[in-house]
């Protein structure tokens, strides 16, 4: 693999750091954050040194925030090698102006990454692609998107372990309320949303297949999904993906 630097070290950084489970070099814009990084996957932090990193690197991921790009880039001189981003909103025409003598993609993984169950979306009509699918396979699963639909596969996968984990939480709190120990309810809610996706999964996404699978008329299922439909599921869904469909 290409020695990797990660210019950044936020919560992306580390989680992509960890997946990949590679010494990585790393700088950080004075957060300390690098050298707390480095600690735990191995390599370098070279402090807030990215010209030094530019240097030593074959492949830059961009995990700084997206205002700094062209602060960033004007650091960076003569980089000829693959410059990834994950940084939300950046087309890859601004990562061409900034990194003119650079290969460029565009990518959105998400913080699933981290323990390389993630989805990273890559922008059809970057360079490389075949080196920027093998470097996230590793890391999960990889769908290539036009990148006029970035912002809404954003809506999707980016955002999408924060809704699963609030949707975790309210379940386990209901199954709490219902008598269960804590312990006993997270381990079936996380369980049984592990099951569904591999279930919906094996059916090839058919999701209506699978509820009629478990649902008989009048049931105790039947009542449960009247309840979540009456309580506006579906449609607080619709709404969450018009709130962020345009700004990821």
């Amino acid at each position: 693999m290409s020695r990797l630097g990660l210019i950044g070290a936020g919560n992306m950084a580390r989680g992509l750091a960890l997946g990949w489970g590679e010494p990585v070099l790393a700088t950080d814009s004075g957060s300390g954050r690098a050298a707390a990084l480095v600690a735990d996957v191995g390599g370098e932090s070279l402090g807030t040194d990215v010209a030094a990193l530019a240097a030593r690197a074959e492949v830059l991921v961009l995990c700084h925030k997206p205002y700094a790009l062209a602060d960033v880039a004007s650091l960076i001189t003569g980089f000829t090698g693959l410059v990834v981003s994950v940084l939300g909103g950046v087309s890859l025409a601004e990562l061409r102006t900034a990194y003119p003598e650079a290969s460029v993609s565009r990518t959105e993984p998400n913080t699933a990454v981290q323990v390389r169950q993630g989805v990273t979306l890559v922008a059809d009509g970057g360079d490389r692609p075949e080196d920027v699918r093998a470097l996230f396979a590793r890391l999960g699963t990889v769908t290539e998107v036009p990148e006029a639909s970035m912002p809404a596969a954003g809506g999707i996968s980016g955002v999408g372990p924060a809704y699963v984990a609030l949707v975790a939480e309210a379940w386990i709190d209901a199954a709490v309320g219902a008598g269960l120990e804590p312990e006993v309810a997270t381990e079936l809610v996380l369980g049984t949303l592990e099951g569904s996706a591999a279930l919906i999964r094996a059916q090839g996404g058919d999701t209506l297949g699978v509820r009629r699978g478990v649902t008989s008329p009048g049931g105790t299922t039947a009542r449960g999904l009247r309840a979540l439909v009456d309580a506006g599921v579906p449609s607080a869904f619709l709404s969450a993906m018009d709130a962020t469909k345009g700004n990821t």
